[in-house]
């Protein structure tokens, strides 16, 4: 094997860091998920922890005026739609702030009904109303979810197909060209992403490229780096390279191996996100409504009798 057909450890380093730039964004989402999954979780337990103190019940002074800042929070909510869909508004300030505060309101209204009704369902009313914010609370976890992936940040401007393709074949094609040392490993990845391609769409289909794609796509990265370690000791043995030096091209072999998996996941899962964003949208109206309806019917219910 020539020496010249490993790739120099200047032009990997350029790639990667090209392709690093154009997948950040999308990396960043990821991280904003777990900020928010881990967000939810704090506030949940904070608000299970007060509830065992027994400062309050939920009909006393202090549990009503939780109950009704809670409520005032989910009827906030629906200025998000009102800004985004509607023409008057515009102009009110940056989508992406809304959007925020709409997260924010999101998780502090559901937080504080829990408290304000101590984790314990009363009557049928009630148990109603709960649940349908549950509900929808939820789903707007979901929702969030997959709106990150059909968008580009907290814009709401949607990413094109295309752009996404075209975006990927340009990373793909650089480290396909980076990893030519590496047949096996080349021939892995040609694999994975002609049965990844050839996939006729359909919900099955969009089913098994949101939850079993990413795990395909670490079995395979798995074997590539078990490849790259045996071939990467031979050229150590060769060249005579020093620790450090086979830990980098290693390191930097690992990430074409990654990026351009991900590139191919990406792709394929766009449409699928797609088709999921719709399908929620029509699953999560009807939750709000009943929301709306048994809220209503709680309230009246609470100063009436």
């Amino acid at each position: 094997m020539a020496d010249t057909s490993f790739p120099d450890t200047a032009l990997v380093a350029e790639t990667t860091g090209g392709v690093r730039s154009a997948s950040g964004q999308f990396r960043a989402s990821l991280s904003g998920d777990m900020l928010v999954y881990l967000a939810i979780a704090a506030v949940v337990a904070a608000m299970w922890k007060i509830s065992r103190m027994g400062l309050f019940e939920a009909g006393d002074d202090v549990g009503y005026w939780i109950g009704v800042v809670g409520a005032v929070m989910m009827v906030l909510l629906f200025t998000y739609p009102l800004r985004k869909y509607f023409n008057f508004a515009r102009n009110w300030g940056r989508v992406k702030w809304w959007f925020l505060a709409h997260m924010i309101l999101g998780i502090g209204g559901p937080a504080l009904i829990l408290l304000h009704s101590n984790f314990r369902v009363g009557s049928i009313n009630a148990a109603v109303a709960l649940y349908s914010m549950l509900a929808v609370a939820a789903s707007g976890v979901i929702g969030r979810f997959i709106y990150a992936r059909v968008n580009r940040g907290l814009r709401g401007e949607q990413s094109s197909l295309r752009e996404l393709r075209d975006r990927a074949g340009l990373q793909q094609a650089d480290a396909k060209s980076r990893l030519a040392f590496a047949p096996r490993v080349e021939a892995r990845l040609a694999e994975f992403e002609s049965s990844v391609s050839n996939t006729k769409p359909s919900w099955v289909a969009h089913t098994r490229q949101v939850f079993w794609l990413p795990i395909q796509q670490w079995l395979v990265y798995r074997q590539c780096a078990a490849e790259l370690k045996t071939v990467l000791e031979r050229f150590q043995k060769k060249n005579n390279w020093s620790l450090a030096d086979w830990q980098r091209h290693e390191r930097h072999s690992k990430e074409l191996v990654s990026l351009y998996l991900n590139a191919v996941t990406r792709v394929a899962q766009f449409t699928a996100y797609e088709r999921l964003f719709s399908l929620w949208h029509i699953v999560h109206i009807p939750f709000v409504y009943s929301l709306i309806i048994s809220s209503l019917v709680h309230v009246y219910a609470v100063h009436v009798y």
